[in-house]
């Protein structure tokens, strides 16, 4: 982590000095005189304020938790604050500032049955603060820095990435982006499935031990009595994603615009969940089972059409594969309507198709033959569909003439071939 930690503020120095003019020796003048500046230096302020809020409800009926049958019934509330600070100075450099904290609250009806009886926890809170750094120059070179933290009761992650972009000839543009992401994941075994107690065989005593879910050591001795220890918390157990991502736009005249984006990701370390049950041929279950790692290739086409002066036919592709076995294609269309210079409705629609990795079957479907097994079906065979509208407001002195400069409203349905099927409907507020 130190190296990483390192090599990202090696890069961003580099890339920062790129930024800086060169002096010309012969150049200098060694008279009082100054060149005028045509910028004007501009400490960070305040720019920009967005807060967001999301309602988000599902309903299906193959729990992972419960080995691929039993029900998904989850909502979500999310909300989300962002701060963008924005300032220059005299050698026309940009610099922008963020900082965000996002909290979500949902509730999951399957989560009760990590313990056999129903009685686990099913509710939990995420909370994920952000902070990100940009500069770029006048001549629309940028880099930045950011680094996330997410935590809930069954994981804690760290994240870092940089991105650099650059323009090239006329009208184009290539963005790269480089992320990393180091995740613990919480042991919480099914009740179950808990590993067995420890016996300590201490001479004519014979100690019990037993680690519940709750991270308690319950103790008992031959010798009589029993007691409780607090142990320190629940292990847990390392996931590493790295990401790098390419992307070159074009502009190919004032009513077209392509982008091609191509990303590669690799994952190392437990990828499976340990409160996820797969049920075997013989009925006996297990904690699902996946391999350590795993290389993902999405590749992906943007086309935006401007049709006239109020309506963009914004389409979209991606084609994804990974060493898992599973193929992906996504299709999608949103169409924005300028109903005034100010409103605006934009309806939406995304295909997706996917194969199921090897790894994957249904309840009851693998044998004690299998190393590597899953029943969630998140891996299965499937293709969705994902449609609503959103509505945009942005009159030029703020709505009711205030700081709230634009509002925007967004709903949308999904569902899928496995009968899972889900709602949401997003608030986004922008104060300037």
């Amino acid at each position: 982590m130190k190296k990483l930690c390192l090599t990202v503020i090696g890069l961003y120095l580099l890339m920062l000095s790129a930024f800086s003019q060169a002096v010309n020796k012969d150049s200098v003048d060694t008279s009082s005189k100054e060149a005028p500046s045509s910028y004007a230096s501009k400490p960070l302020k305040l720019d920009e304020i967005n807060i967001v809020s999301s309602y988000y409800s599902q309903q299906g009926n193959h729990s992972a938790v419960t080995g691929g049958v039993g029900t998904e019934t989850v909502t979500d509330m999310s909300n989300g604050l962002e701060l963008k600070f924005a300032g220059s100075d005299l050698e026309g450099h940009k610099y922008t500032f963020s900082t965000s904290l996002g909290i979500d609250h949902h509730s999951s009806a399957s989560s009760a049955y990590v313990s056999k009886t129903g009685a686990s926890k099913t509710g939990g809170t995420r909370v994920y603060p952000s902070i990100d750094f940009s500069v770029e120059n006048k001549k629309g070179t940028s880099f930045g820095m950011g680094a996330y933290y997410s935590t809930e009761y069954n994981y804690h992650s760290i994240a870092l990435d940089a991105t650099y972009s650059h323009k090239i000839g006329s009208g184009g543009e290539l963005s790269t982006k480089v992320s990393s992401y180091f995740d613990q994941v919480k042991l919480i075994y099914p009740s179950e499935l808990i590993p067995a107690p420890v016996v300590i065989n201490n001479g004519p005593v014979v100690v019990n031990v037993v680690t519940t879910a709750s991270g308690r050591r319950s103790t008992s001795s031959s010798g009589g009595g029993s007691y409780e220890i607090q142990s320190p918390a629940i292990p847990s157990t390392p996931r590493n994603t790295y990401t790098a991502s390419l992307v070159y736009s074009q502009i190919i005249n004032k009513t077209l615009q392509a982008s091609v984006l191509v990303d590669w990701v690799a994952q190392n370390g437990y990828l499976s969940l340990p409160f996820h049950r797969v049920y075997f041929a013989d009925s006996s279950d297990h904690v699902e089972n996946l391999p350590s790692q795993r290389y993902k290739l999405p590749i992906g086409f943007r086309l935006n059409y401007f049709m006239g002066d109020n309506i963009i036919l914004r389409s979209y592709y991606r084609y994804f594969t990974d060493d898992w076995g599973m193929k992906a294609h996504t299709a999608s269309l949103e169409i924005p309507v300028k109903i005034t210079p100010f409103f605006s409705v934009s309806p939406f629609f995304r295909y997706y198709t996917q194969t199921a990795v090897k790894y994957f079957q249904p309840c009851q479907g693998h044998t004690v033959k299998d190393t590597y097994y899953t029943s969630n079906y998140a891996y299965s065979d499937f293709s969705s569909q994902y449609y609503g509208v959103g509505i945009h407001i942005a009159p030029p002195g703020g709505i009711w003439n205030s700081n709230l400069s634009s509002l925007e409203i967004r709903y949308g349905h999904y569902s899928q071939s496995t009968d899972l099927s889900s709602s949401i409907i997003s608030f986004a507020f922008q104060f300037k």
